[in-house]
């Protein structure tokens, strides 16, 4: 019995003919059209997932479903692409005008900010160590940056120094935290069931390293002793923002009003 309402024609079986005729292909949806935006965020889906020694033009092909010879309408080469990655980072980000009252708090926010940029993608700090950011997306980065220097009263040698300085004090920094969860997450590995990976205190490795310096011959190693219960004691955070304030404490001395408690401005790390 039907449960048609009454008066609903019944469907009528296949006909013969409807037999006969081939089945109607299923309609796939079209694909977006390829384009360099789509490219760089499949660079970065390969690089999170296989990191740099791996991501290759073919691994990005693989993941757009591509050739490999499309990707060229949009990046000239692995290289370019890198470029396009490390740029990518900086969309939306912003310096503030220079405050010569707060300029060590700008520059921690800047220092900060650079540092979680670089976090938010596997193996970044190393792409970010191989390219230098003069490029017509970077510029005005860096020229910002500068200005924080410069307007905060440091003498110009000493501005240009510590823009590279700082820069290379996050890249280094970043790169130190990959290596350790790399190792956290090789399945081989003593640290292979790391339970927090910003602190590299896994399986107890901090407290075998502490112990070791403590045992250490006392005439030899006086000073490995002394602070070995202070050595790699905080989280990543804390210990990122000690180094920085070293760094930012060695850029005050350079001010007018105390460059006479410091080295000189012409001779830098000079007695």
């Amino acid at each position: 019995m039907s449960d048609a309402a009454p008066g609903t024609p019944a469907t009528p079986p296949p006909s013969p003919w409807d037999r006969r005729r081939p089945a109607r292909a299923r309609l796939t949806p079209a694909r977006a059209p390829l384009s360099r935006e789509r490219v760089v965020e499949a660079a970065f889906t390969v690089l999170d997932r296989q990191g740099l020694d791996k991501l290759s033009m073919r691994q990005v092909a693989a993941e757009l479903g591509v050739t490999v010879s499309a990707l060229y309408a949009h990046v000239r080469s692995k290289d370019d692409l890198l470029e396009l990655m490390y740029a990518r980072l900086y969309e939306g980000a912003a310096i503030p005008e220079p405050d010569p009252e707060r300029w060590r708090e700008q520059l921690r926010d800047y220092a900060r900010a650079g540092r979680k940029r670089l976090l938010s993608h596997r193996d970044m700090a190393r792409i970010s160590m191989g390219y230098a950011p003069f490029t017509a997306e970077l510029l005005p980065h860096v020229e910002a940056f500068l200005g924080l220097l410069r307007t905060a009263g440091l003498p110009d040698r000493i501005a240009a120094e510590a823009g590279d300085l700082i820069s290379t004090y996050i890249d280094g920094f970043v790169l130190g935290e990959g290596m350790w969860r790399e190792r956290a997450a090789r399945p081989d590995g003593d640290d292979a069931e790391s339970p927090d990976p910003a602190r590299p205190d896994w399986n107890g490795i901090t407290a075998e390293m502490q112990d070791y310096f403590a045992s250490l011959p006392a005439d030899d190693f006086p000073h490995l002793r002394a602070l070995a219960g202070l050595m790699v004691t905080d989280s990543a955070d804390e210990r990122f923002d000690i180094g920085l304030e070293i760094i930012l404490r060695g850029l005050a001395s350079y001010l007018p009003d105390t460059a006479a408690d410091g080295p000189s401005a012409d001779e830098p790390g000079q007695d």
